[in-house]
C-alpha cells in the first residue's frame, strides 16, 4: 500500500482572494479527486479551513519528510 504524503503548493495568484491567500506562501494542499478533475486544488487557506481555488493559482512544491513534517507543526501552532 502506497502511503499518502502531504502536499503543499506555492500560492502564485491571489486576484480575488486577496482575504484569503497570501502570494508567496506555502499552503496545505489536500487530496480532491474530483476537484482536480475541474482543475481545482483544495487548500488549507488563511482561514484555517480548506476551500477550492483554481489550480493555476498554484505550484505545488516537494520538500524531504523532515521539512514536511516542520511545516505540519508550523501549521498547527499557528
Amino acid at each position: 500500500m502506497k502511503r499518502r504524503t502531504t502536499q503543499f503548493a506555492l500560492c502564485l495568484d491571489n486576484a480575488g482572494n486577496e482575504a484569503s491567500l497570501i502570494r508567496g506562501k506555502i499552503y496545505r494542499a489536500l487530496p480532491d479527486a474530483r476537484a482536480a478533475k475541474d482543475n481545482l486544488i483544495r487548500i488549507v487557506d488563511e482561514s484555517g479551513e480548506d476551500y477550492l481555488f483554481a489550480s493555476t493559482q498554484f505550484a505545488f512544491v516537494d520538500f524531504p519528510q523532515s521539512v514536511r513534517r516542520k511545516l505540519l507543526a508550523l501549521q498547527k501552532a499557528g
